[in-house]
């Protein structure tokens, strides 16, 4: 997928109603996890993203700085983000329990 014209959230946008659910893509554009739920708002907002695990069976809870995602909508209005992070250095990360 190409986001190069996928417009950004601002950082009014960082809010666990805006984010929740939406697809994080790794730097090869797969998909390696969605966000769960935030922890504040704007710039300082944290994420949890829910990684490996199928149907939400083993996969594994880390916490990361939203601002270190880059969150866009899609053509039809969806929230993703993209990292640098791939799946097994999310998973190399601390578990994060909420």
């Amino acid at each position: 997928m190409d986001h190069t014209n996928h417009p950004r959230l601002t950082t009014e946008e960082y809010t666990d109603a805006v984010l929740t659910g939406a697809t994080v893509y790794g730097p090869g554009d797969e998909k390696i996890g969605s966000i769960s739920h935030t922890h504040g708002i704007g710039d300082g907002a944290q994420a949890v993203i829910e990684v490996g695990g199928f149907l939400g069976i083993g996969a594994k809870s880390v916490l990361v700085p939203v601002r270190d995602l880059d969150l866009m909508r899609n053509e039809a209005g969806e929230v993703h983000a993209v990292t640098k992070w791939t799946k097994d250095s999310l998973k190399d990360m601390p578990e994060h329990t909420h």
